[in-house]
């Protein structure tokens, strides 16, 4: 009898990877001349928030596109990110929350697992949590899988983990 293979989608975000690019986009944002006297700052809150002020939205602007390049270079992807409203803070600053998404929302799981059963390859989807189990009796056809999911914007970035034989 043929064993089911199986392998999990997931959507998760490095923490590590993001304080380094926080320490890195705070390091170029205090020495550029540009944001010298802006009281631009980048903070970590939490396990799931970034927290960026500063003087007006242009400044807030330029920081944003500065942790934005560091975040790509240590390959943390930006569809991970959901910006909230900017909004007004004390001294006549600005400020904006990035949270930091982690897990794949039951809408995006759902849009996953009708583009796994319309692709009409033999595997079996289902969600389950934050994730979502692909089970087939063919390696072949879990690559073939990964493959469509990959050429697919889902709008979170996907990871494919646990590949194994049962």
């Amino acid at each position: 009898m043929a064993s089911d293979n199986s392998f999990d989608v997931v959507s998760k975000v490095d923490l590590a990877e993001v304080k380094n690019a926080v320490d890195q986009a705070t390091k170029e944002v205090n020495a550029r001349f540009d944001l010298k006297d802006s009281k631009s700052k980048i903070t970590i809150e939490g396990t799931d928030t970034i927290q960026l002020a500063s003087q007006d939205e242009y400044k807030l602007e330029a920081v944003v596109e500065i942790l934005s390049q560091k975040l790509v270079k240590r390959g943390v992807s930006l569809k991970n990110l959901e910006f909230e409203k900017i909004e007004p803070a004390a001294n006549s600053s600005i400020r904006q929350k990035i949270k930091l998404v982690q897990g794949i929302a039951s809408d995006k799981a759902k849009i996953i697992v009708a583009a796994i059963k319309d692709s009409k390859l033999k595997a079996q989807a289902s969600i389950q949590g934050d994730t979502v189990r692909v089970v087939s009796k063919d390696r072949d056809v879990l690559q073939q899988i990964i493959a469509l999911l990959r050429g697919k914007d889902i709008g979170v970035d996907l990871q494919f983990t646990n590949m194994r034989s049962n």
